[in-house]
């Protein structure tokens, strides 16, 4: 496994060991020791999400609020994604500021967005479907969203792969910008 610190460098992108041939592909997707040994983090996962979602939806920016905050470990099995994470850590020198990877069936690229960070994600194929493991159960309670065409994040979505407006929830489209929303410590 091969693990690199983004530009924010608690956001790790994880490129699993692959084997390959004429017949298909194995890989491990989780090895709780090898996570651990390669990124130096021991985590307890409790909770696996999938999502499928067409070309153009936009799924974020989410968070949940301390104490019941996710850490998230996502990838893509099917189709591909412009997947963000934004630090919301109001005390961290890299607050406000976000980082973005492409994940895709072929890549087999995974994404570590730590408690503290916002996270969403655009599909660009067809369909897609989303896996996520997650450090925390799912609270409606303590979950909240940034818009994630806040000017102030300023993120540089792909949107030109689209041709149109990307889809959003009736909730997404609602969502406060970073200078209203609920932040992180």
């Amino acid at each position: 496994m091969k693990v690199t610190r983004l530009e924010i460098p608690d956001v790790l992108l994880v490129e699993p060991k692959v084997f390959g041939d004429t017949r298909g592909f194995f890989y491990e997707s989780f090895n709780a020791e090898g996570f651990r040994v390669a990124t130096g983090l021991g985590l307890d996962f409790v909770q696996d999400n999938h999502s499928r979602s067409s070309k153009g939806v936009l799924r974020g920016l989410h968070y949940q609020l301390p104490p019941h905050a996710q850490g998230k470990l996502v990838r893509v099995v099917r189709g591909a994604v412009f997947d963000v994470a934004v630090d919301i850590r109001a005390s961290s020198p890299s607050f406000g500021r976000w980082v973005g990877a492409e994940l895709t069936e072929e890549n087999h690229r995974q994404l570590w967005v730590p408690p503290g960070f916002a996270h969403g994600f655009l599909v660009l194929s067809d369909s897609a479907d989303f896996l996520y493991k997650t450090t925390d159960y799912y609270a409606a309670t303590h979950e909240r969203c940034i818009a994630w065409n806040d000017a102030a994040l300023a993120i540089e979505w792909p949107l030109y792969a689209l041709q149109t407006a990307p889809t959003l929830s009736v909730k997404d489209a609602a969502a406060p910008g970073l200078s209203a929303a609920e932040l992180f410590a």
